[in-house]
């Protein structure tokens, strides 16, 4: 139910809003350019590096785990829906051949079985509507987490690297980007150090 796409735009919005200054203007700047007087000007160079999304999500244990919860769920709501559905039209089969058949010994047992079957219909809907609702809730908790344990990381993980401009890498949202601006594997590495799973044992079989 719309997993993945949270997922990445979590991702994509945690990498690319991550915007720090340079602390260190004392470091020697690499480019220089001459000026008329004959003296060399330092010139100002942005830092810039990118986070592949896909590796990250891939790679990145707390990615792995959560989108396995958010899935099971998501399959489990989906097969009650399902099940449930399922019986429901059949019971309404049921009624339509019965009422063909003159099977009932009156209309009131037959409005009577009619009001039933709608609210059983009804009570299928606001099934639907809250587990639906559910998803959506443990989704925006799992992307809040991702976005915090993301930003974090590179919070703590810039203070050395000293960089401008970290974004995201996702899809083709980057035209070209050299390779050597590639922190993707730092960062995960760097997650998966930190991170401890919270799951129960048996849900986290990695």
């Amino acid at each position: 139910m719309r997993k993945s796409k949270y997922i990445r735009m979590t991702l994509a919005v945690a990498a690319s809003a991550f915007v720090l200054s340079a602390c260190n203007k004392s470091n020697p700047k690499m480019d220089e350019s001459p000026v008329n007087n004959g003296q060399a000007a330092a010139s100002t160079e942005m830092r810039i590096a990118y986070v592949e999304v896909d590796s990250l999500m891939s790679q990145y244990k707390f990615c792995k785990e959560y989108t396995a919860v958010l899935e099971k769920k998501s399959n489990n709501a989906r097969n009650t829906i399902t099940q449930k559905g399922k019986q429901l039209q059949a019971a309404a089969a049921n009624f339509q051949q019965k009422l063909q058949n003159n099977g009932f010994t009156s209309r009131e047992q037959a409005a009577s079985v009619q009001a039933a079957l709608q609210r059983q219909d009804q009570d299928l809907q606001e099934l639907q509507s809250r587990l639906g609702a559910e998803l959506d809730s443990e989704t925006a908790k799992y992307n809040n987490a991702l976005r915090d344990s993301l930003q974090n990381f590179l919070r703590d993980y810039n203070k050395t690297k000293k960089y401008d401009l970290i974004i995201s890498k996702a899809g083709d949202n980057i035209l070209y980007a050299n390779k050597k601006h590639d922190i993707t594997a730092d960062v995960v590495n760097g997650l998966n150090k930190r991170y401890k799973s919270v799951l129960p044992k048996s849900d986290n079989k990695k």
